[in-house]
C-alpha cells in the first residue's frame, strides 16, 4: 500500500490506521491468551486421564506373601498392552520395577524415584529414546502409593504412567492453526466493517465540506441544517460567522457610502470658497469650520465601524469597572446639577463582545439618562434568561427621574438625528448608536416608563451567546 494512502492530513485514512493497529494487537493478544488456556486445559485433561490409569492400576495390584509384586491382569487402557503404542505404565519399588506390555518394544523408561505416599507428580515433556536410538517426548505422572496387611508393615510403591506428546502436539497445532485462520479472517472481516463505518460515519463531514465549497462558490448563502445533531454546533456556528462577515462587510459598505456623502458637501463648500476668492481671514474662518465638520463625520464614522465589526467569540468582559469609569466622567460634565448615580449591578453578569461596543451602549444610555434627568440615575444589569437556551444573555437597564418618554414619541425619539427637546444641547445619534450595536449582537432596545423614578427607563435587551 502507497504512502500516499496513509497521509495523516485523511481523517478516514487516520481512523482506519488507528482501528486496524489496534484490532491486530488486541486479536493478537486473544489469540495467544486463547492458546495459552487451550494448552492448560489439555495438559490438565491429560493429567487428569493419566491420574485416573494410576487409580487403576493401583486397585488392582496386589502383593504375596512375600511382599513381591503381582502385576494386574487387566491394564485400564488396552493401549497399555500394545508394544511401543505411546502409553506407558511401570510400578516402582525399593528392590526392582515392572513395566508394562507396552514399554518392551518401546522407548528404554527412566527409574524414576520412589514417592511417598499420597505424594503426586505431573511433568513433561520427557525426553526418551528407543532402541534403535530414536528419541521421543512424553508426559509422566507419578503417585506413591503403600500396601499393608494385617500387622505387616506398610509396602511403599510408586505407579507412573506416561503417554507420548505427538498426539498431543498435532491436536494442539490442529487447534493452532484453526485458531489463527478464524482470528485472520474475523480480523479481516472487522477492517472492512470499520472502513464501512468510519465511511458512513464521516459522510457529514463530507457533506459539510461540499456545503462549504459551495457558499464559496456563492452557490450558497449558508450552511443547510439536515446535519447530525453532533455537527449542529458547527454549521450554525459557521452561518453565524458567515452572517457577521456579510454584515460587517455591508455594514462597512454603508459606513464609507455614509462617510463619502457626508464629505461631499463640505468639500463643495470649500471649493466654492476658493473659487469665490475671497478675503484671507473668511477664506480660513470658513476652512477651521468645514475642518472641524469633516473630522466630527470622519471620527463618527469610524467609531461606527468599530462598533459593528465586533469578534464573534469574544472573552466574556465584566461590566462594573466600566460602568464607573464612565458615570465618572459624567459626574463631572453634569456637576452643576448634581446628578446622582446608583448602580445594581449582578456579579455574574457578563457582556460578551467587544470592550469599544459595551462603552458605547453604557456611555450613550448613560449620558441620555444625565441629560434628561434631575437628581437621580439608576443603572441596573442583571443575566437575562432565554427559554431554550443553555447560557444567559444579558439586560442593561438605564433609569432616569426626569420628565419621561411619552408613548407617541417612542419611535421618533429613536430615529437618527431626531432629539427628545430641541432645546437639549446634543446630536440625537447616540439612541441610534445603541439601536445599532444591539441590532449587530441581535438584541433590541425597549423604551418604557420607570416605576421606580418616574422617569424615561431605556432597556437593552441581548441574547445569549453563541
Amino acid at each position: 500500500m502507497s504512502a500516499q494512502f496513509w497521509k495523516p492530513r485523511s481523517l478516514l485514512r487516520r481512523q482506519l490506521l488507528v482501528s486496524t493497529i489496534g484490532l491486530a494487537a488486541f486479536l493478537a493478544l486473544a489469540g495467544v491468551a486463547l492458546d495459552r488456556a487451550f494448552e492448560q486445559t489439555a495438559q490438565e485433561n491429560m493429567r487428569i486421564r493419566l491420574s485416573n490409569y494410576a487409580l487403576t492400576y493401583a486397585a488392582r495390584t496386589d502383593f504375596d506373601v512375600t511382599n513381591a509384586l503381582v502385576p494386574p491382569a487387566i491394564t485400564p487402557d488396552p493401549r497399555l498392552d500394545l508394544p511401543a503404542s505411546g502409553l506407558y505404565a511401570q510400578i516402582v519399588q525399593r528392590n526392582g520395577r515392572w513395566q508394562s506390555q507396552s514399554a518392551v518394544y518401546g522407548p528404554q523408561l527412566p527409574l524414576p524415584p520412589l514417592l511417598e505416599p499420597n505424594v503426586e507428580t505431573f511433568s513433561g515433556p520427557v525426553a526418551l529414546r528407543d532402541s534403535a536410538g530414536f528419541g521421543s517426548a512424553v508426559y509422566v505422572y507419578g503417585r506413591g502409593f503403600a500396601w499393608s496387611e494385617g500387622n505387616k508393615p506398610p509396602v511403599p510403591y510408586t505407579i507412573y504412567v506416561m503417554e507420548d506428546m505427538r498426539p498431543f502436539t498435532m491436536q494442539m497445532n490442529q487447534f493452532r492453526t484453526a485458531l489463527w485462520n478464524n482470528l485472520a479472517l474475523a480480523g479481516l472481516l472487522l477492517v472492512l466493517l470499520q472502513m464501512v463505518t468510519l465511511w458512513w460515519s464521516l459522510a457529514p463531514l463530507k457533506r459539510v465540506i461540499t456545503e462549504l465549497d459551495r457558499v464559496k462558490e456563492g452557490m450558497a448563502t449558508k450552511m443547510s441544517g439536515a446535519h447530525p445533531r453532533e455537527l449542529t454546533p458547527l454549521t450554525e456556528s459557521i452561518n453565524a460567522l458567515i452572517d457577521s462577515e456579510r454584515r460587517h462587510l455591508d455594514r462597512q459598505r454603508d459606513v464609507m457610502s455614509d462617510l463619502a456623502h457626508s464629505l461631499k458637501t463640505p468639500l463643495a463648500v470649500l471649493r466654492s470658497q476658493l473659487d469665490s476668492q475671497g478675503p484671507d481671514a473668511e477664506l480660513r474662518s470658513e476652512l477651521d469650520t468645514q475642518l472641524r465638520r469633516m473630522n466630527d463625520i470622519v471620527g463618527y464614522q469610524l467609531g461606527r465601524a468599530r462598533s459593528t465589526g465586533h469578534k464573534l467569540y469574544a472573552a466574556p468582559i465584566a461590566i462594573e469597572s466600566y460602568a464607573e469609569g464612565i458615570v465618572t466622567g459624567l459626574e463631572k460634565i453634569y456637576a452643576a446639577k448634581g446628578v446622582f448615580c446608583e448602580f445594581e449591578i449582578a456579579p455574574e453578569a457578563r457582556f460578551h463582545g467587544e470592550v469599544g461596543d459595551l462603552q458605547e451602549l453604557l456611555g450613550n444610555l448613560l449620558e441620555n439618562a444625565f441629560k434628561w434627568a434631575r437628581s437621580r440615575v439608576l443603572l441596573t444589569v442583571a443575566p437575562r434568561q432565554v427559554p431554550g437556551s443553555r447560557r444567559a444573555g444579558l439586560r442593561i437597564a438605564v433609569e432616569d427621574d426626569g420628565p419621561g418618554v411619552p408613548k407617541a414619541q417612542v419611535m421618533e425619539v429613536l430615529q437618527r438625528g431626531v432629539r427628545g427637546d430641541e432645546r437639549v444641547q446634543g446630536h440625537g445619534i447616540g439612541l441610534s448608536i445603541v439601536q445599532d450595536i444591539l441590532a449587530n449582537y441581535g438584541g433590541e432596545l425597549e423604551v418604557g416608563d420607570s416605576a421606580e423614578m418616574g422617569g424615561a427607563r431605556f432597556e437593552a435587551l441581548l441574547p445569549p451567546p453563541n
